[in-house]
């Protein structure tokens, strides 16, 4: 079957109608029938019912449908692989962070990247670390940014900082006013808590299992406005990221530093071992690299200014 054939065809299935398709491809209304009626033959099944005021996909032809589409899809990214491969300026690179990110980091990096290769076009994909981490793993995304690190030996890390945490805490909140608070403060405390597969989850559990307690889980979600917005409501306390200036979406909480020094999280990129396939991927690898190791050097994390104190309005989770 030829490639033409299935273009033909999805364009024939997508008008339902010969003429308006026969325009759209530029050919003629027999030279498009006698394709149709070849690919019938092929497949020993009419694909479209014959009406008065055109045609009407048939089941057979949903069926087929489907699969054209997929097999289009297909092709049109692996030209875009090639693509890649053969000038790494114009390729695509796929994301995948945990959604804080893409709040302050994502940004940021796109943001300084672009000029270094501004033809390159990015897919970006937010979700749990977990999900991030297993979907490297499997190639669908080239490059992961995640908190913590994540424990695999069969993926790359590039270590890119750390996030201090703070307790986010509802208005008028009997914590509330205390300069510090400590990690075993919450032992009696009703908490708000992403699910397991995310990182910050994770986090929160290490900090509380190392001040010698299961954290009280009120309440679990996936969504990090709905987290916020459940602190905000009163219905249980939260361990957060300090607030980066200018970033603080949502409903306003109460950010306390906590007085443990563990109260951290490592955030970097994960990929997998010896780095993606395609050449514009590995040449923004190199790029986060190399900005890792400069901020290495300064003191600082990649794109981070000066940290102010914990603000009031705690935002990023």
């Amino acid at each position: 079957m030829q490639l033409r054939e299935l273009e033909w065809f999805t364009t024939l299935a997508e008008t339902e109608h010969m003429t308006e398709a026969s325009l759209r491809l530029n050919v003629s209304q027999p030279t498009l029938s006698r394709a149709l009626a070849r690919l019938e033959r092929k497949l020993g099944v009419k694909l479209f019912d014959r009406h008065r005021n055109g045609l009407r996909l048939n089941k057979y032809g949903e069926i087929f449908q489907a699969h054209a589409v997929r097999a289009m899809n297909e092709i049109d990214r692996g030209e875009e692989r090639i693509a890649d491969l053969v000038d790494p300026l114009r390729g695509s690179v796929s994301l995948g962070f945990v959604h804080s990110f893409g709040g302050w980091l994502i940004p940021d990096l796109l943001n300084r990247y672009r000029p270094h290769a501004p033809s390159t076009s990015f897919e970006l994909r937010g979700g749990a670390c977990d999900a991030i981490v297993e979907d490297v793993r499997e190639g669908s995304i080239d490059i992961g940014f995640v908190a913590p690190e994540p424990v695999t030996d069969d993926l790359d890390w590039i270590p890119l900082g750390r996030e201090e945490l703070c307790l986010g805490v509802p208005l008028g909140h009997a914590f509330e006013g205390r300069d510090h608070v400590a990690i075993a403060d919450l032992a009696h405390e009703p908490m708000v808590a992403l699910r397991a597969e995310f990182g910050l989850r994770q986090v929160t559990d290490r900090l509380c299992r190392e001040a010698g307690f299961s954290p009280r889980v009120a309440i679990e979600v996936t969504e990090l406005s709905t987290l916020r917005a459940l602190v905000a409501a009163g219905m249980g306390v939260a361990v957060v990221p300090v607030p980066r200036p200018g970033h603080t979406p949502g409903p306003a909480i109460h950010g306390i530093p906590f007085s443990d020094p563990t109260a951290f999280r490592h955030y970097g990129a994960v990929i997998r071992r010896g780095g993606p396939s395609g050449q514009a991927a590995r040449r923004f690898v190199k790029f986060v690299a190399r900005g890792s190791a400069d901020a290495s050097q300064s003191g600082r994390a990649p794109g981070e200014g000066n940290r102010k104190g914990v603000l009031t309005a705690v935002g990023n989770s």
